[in-house]
């Protein structure tokens, strides 16, 4: 796609999560992963109180999503995720940055993740942005045939995150 053609789409608008997106953010969530999130984990998330949002394009269309759970003094990303269609076109990064301004606003220090081992696209990503390698979680992830994929813990000091957007 050329820049003009870029330029003249409308930026996709960054809003909360409500029921009325769950069928369309678990299509993306099936497109995305091998091992998705249900449609009951969204509408739990979206019960327990979630911090939820959602990268709305023309139409209606998802872009990308996440869910963070609020602790005290800090807050853990359970779910970031961008339409494979959507990828490369800095979602990602605005989505993290709209996290990062929750946090602050909600005085949230730190904030936390796991991410698949094998995700380097995710996991160098989350270093660009400043995450630190906190540990591992064994077995944390499901693999096929049985078998379980180790999560990588990363954690960001929200206080000392660079400026967001």
């Amino acid at each position: 796609m050329n820049a003009a053609v870029m330029r003249d789409e409308p930026r996709p608008m960054l809003v909360p999560m409500a029921l009325s997106d769950v069928d369309a953010v678990v299509a993306v969530e099936v497109a995305a992963y091998a091992f998705p999130w249900t449609r009951g984990n969204f509408i739990d998330s979206l019960a327990a109180g979630y911090v939820a949002r959602v990268l709305e394009g023309p139409a209606g269309r998802v872009a990308g999503y996440f869910i963070a759970m609020e602790g005290v003094d800090e807050m853990h990303l359970l779910n970031l995720t961008v339409a494979p269609s959507e990828q490369g076109h800095g979602h990602a990064r605005r989505l993290l940055d709209a996290l990062v301004a929750l946090c602050r606003e909600r005085s949230a220090q730190q904030l936390w993740l796991e991410v698949r081992e094998s995700n380097e696209r995710a996991r160098s990503l989350y270093r660009r942005y400043g995450f630190k390698h906190i540990g591992m979680r064994p077995g944390y992830y499901p693999a096929g045939q049985g078998r379980r994929e180790d999560a990588v813990v990363m954690s960001l000091d929200v206080t000392e995150a660079g400026d967001v957007e």
